[in-house]
């Protein structure tokens, strides 16, 4: 019979039995589920709401089921519908009747509003870590490649100097943004909901800054209508590991660019690549490409998750039930691309020569450095560009670039110029003149790298 069976006179049915349970995905939550038990148990029975040693008996009790579970020595049924009732109802069965007491003061809505919150806890800092570590092979490809000069794009065209330590420490910032977003949702998450109860709290005299303080929240929340309808901390999660995963995307979409043949400025490893089923030639980035596939998995969650709620009175309703899946979902997809994702970018192998003869090939992408050598010479920068800009049209026409284009032909244009142009073309100098606060100078990118260690290592030495 199921626990809420009262007031009905009829079994339900099976089809609305196999369609209402949650067991499948909710099981999952079995360790937060018992612990926030034992938490309720103990607050109970300090409270005497309960007696002390039903209190105790019941969390003996809650501990023999988390080491069962946890050893494979437990059927959890789907005729216990979720994975609160399937505790309690063994929890009965192991103890007798003082197990049905543990449900005193409590309704499931604020059991899985709290239960729900530690799940995602959990799993932010296990996602915050593995960014971290994603952190630590940016950071060495970027000490590795200071100087390799690498083409900087905009439109997908050529564009100016930089290298690759500069390029690789873009991504290495985005992903600490997505370290803070996860901070952040942390923080606005650490509220516990239990003691709620359905939507109104109980008139039992429970402690639930004791509860919360055992669970190891900072605070109970501040409204028990918002507390067991609220799911905006899964959402904000879902927005965060979005943003994470477009970040992922968009490097793919750069890595996939960088090992065609069209560009060939890294060799994946052939332990981080495929091959094809009829062409013996192909070596394709399929972890590349799954992790730009699975984006939009993820941002599937987070419109799932908005959706559901977009139209829900407070407080609870059985809709929410469709929280977690897509939750969980995410959380799967997200710890299983970014491992890989760093053991792509660890193994792979960097062509500077093919980056740096990009960089040289008629792209004219130090024309802004032939410029700025004009304004340094006392001319208005837009002359400067105007003057340039045929300089760029007339080695077109005659296929020469502006480092090889003869000093005559560049005072035929503007008097300025003097032998000196030629330093002021050359790659490596363009990179080391950029020197301001985020370029690529070598200078510069150091502090850059510096600036994101010490950011990892802080966080990892929290953790220890």
């Amino acid at each position: 019979m199921k626990l809420w069976a009262g007031r009905f006179q009829k079994e339900t049915d099976t089809l609305v039995n196999d369609f209402n349970s949650s067991i499948a995905f909710d099981a999952r939550m079995y360790r937060q589920d018992i612990t926030g038990s034992i938490a309720h148990a103990t607050m109970l029975g300090e409270q005497g709401v309960i007696a002390p040693e039903e209190a105790e008996k019941i969390i003996a009790g809650l501990k023999t089921i988390l080491a069962d579970i946890e050893a494979d020595r437990v059927e959890l049924t789907a005729e216990n519908e979720d994975i609160h009732m399937n505790v309690e109802s063994l929890l009965t069965e192991r103890i007798g009747d003082t197990g049905k007491r543990l449900h005193t003061a409590r309704s499931r809505n604020d059991q899985v509003a709290v239960d729900f919150r530690m799940y995602v806890r959990e799993e932010i800092g296990a996602i915050i870590g593995l960014i971290l570590k994603l952190e630590h092979v940016l950071l060495d490809l970027a000490e590795k490649n200071i100087d390799t000069i690498l083409p900087g794009y905009t439109h997908l065209q050529r564009a100016q100097p930089s290298t690759l330590a500069h390029h690789m420490m873009a991504y290495a910032n985005m992903l600490r943004r997505d370290v803070t977003r996860m901070e952040d949702c942390l923080k606005r998450m650490d509220e516990c909901p239990l003691g709620a109860g359905a939507l109104a709290t109980t008139t039992y005299p429970i402690d639930r800054e004791r509860t919360a303080a055992l669970l190891g929240f900072a605070k109970p929340t501040e409204n028990s209508l918002d507390s067991v309808s609220d799911r905006d901390f899964a959402i904000e999660f879902l927005s965060a590991c979005s943003i994470l995963m477009m970040h992922l995307s968009r490097f793919s979409e750069e890595i996939i660019l960088w090992c065609s043949w069209e560009f060939k400025y890294i060799e994946l490893d052939d332990a981080h690549s495929t091959g094809s089923s009829i062409m013996p030639q192909k070596k394709n980035p399929d972890v590349a490409e799954l992790v730009r596939g699975k984006t939009g998995r993820v941002y599937g969650s987070l419109i799932t998750l908005l959706t559901v709620m977009k139209a829900l009175p407070l407080a609870y309703n059985k809709d929410m039930q469709e929280d977690k899946e897509c939750v969980f979902d995410a959380i799967d997809t997200v710890k299983l691309c970014l491992p890989v994702f760093s053991g792509m970018l660890a193994t792979m192998t960097v062509l500077p020569g093919n980056m740096r003869r990009a960089a040289l090939d008629g792209c004219f992408i130090n024309a802004t450095d032939c410029a700025d050598y004009l304004v340094r010479k006392g001319m208005p920068f837009r002359e400067a560009y105007m003057i340039v800009g045929r300089l760029v049209h007339m080695c077109m026409d005659t296929g020469e670039s502006l480092e090889s284009l003869p000093l005559s032909q560049f005072r035929a244009v503007s008097s300025r110029f003097d032998a000196d142009v030629y330093e002021a073309l050359d790659m490596k100098h363009c990179v080391e003149e950029r020197r301001a606060i985020g370029g690529p100078a070598r200078g510069a990118v150091e502090k850059q790298i510096a600036s994101i260690r010490a950011f990892v290592e802080a966080r990892e030495s929290a953790d220890e």
